[in-house]
């Protein structure tokens, strides 16, 4: 398999960010829930609708990542950049496995996904803490259901070994 390090890995968050950005703001104008980001001092933000919206749009979210990766292997953005989620045996991503590796986007999205960048970059597999936790792999759509390489026609067949000797 082809394991998929941070590049493509970005230009798949980010095309699904606009997804899930154009969907928040849809939540907005539908709930009515506006709010104010100014304060005199600093940053505050105020909710007219108890936060209706952030609850939606996160609830949306969570719900965009673990349902797309565990029924067609990939999100719109994965889909788009021509990289799939799969099981590190290669099998298709359980639910669980889904769940889990998503809520660790919480941590390996910190700090504009540095976090879950330089655990990529430091892996083998290229996983971030998601993956590792849940056994789940990045790679790309030529690799998924690739059959494992068989011998060519050409080599010569190995015999298979001699039974170990009988004893009494």
């Amino acid at each position: 398999m082809e394991y998929i390090s941070v590049g493509r890995r970005a230009g798949a968050i980010f095309f699904d960010s606009i997804i899930l950005w154009i969907a928040f703001v849809l939540i907005v104008v539908v709930t009515g829930d506006t709010g104010t980001a100014t304060s005199d001092g600093g940053f505050s933000i105020e909710a007219s609708g108890g936060g209706l919206s952030l609850i939606l749009a996160t609830l949306l979210a969570f719900g965009y990542f673990i349902v797309l990766e565990a029924t067609i292997g990939a999100t719109l953005g994965k889909l788009a950049v021509g990289i799939r989620v799969r099981m590190e045996d290669g099998t298709p991503l359980t639910w669980g496995a889904s769940v889990v590796r998503n809520l660790l986007r919480i941590i390996d999205s910190l700090f504009i996904y540095l976090v879950g960048a330089i655990l990529v970059w430091n892996s083998d597999r290229r996983q971030r803490l998601g993956d590792r936790v849940a056994h789940s792999v990045v790679v790309s759509k030529e690799s998924v259901g690739r059959a494992a390489p068989m011998p060519s026609a050409d080599a010569p067949l190995q015999p298979p070994p001699p039974p170990p000797p009988a004893t009494l």
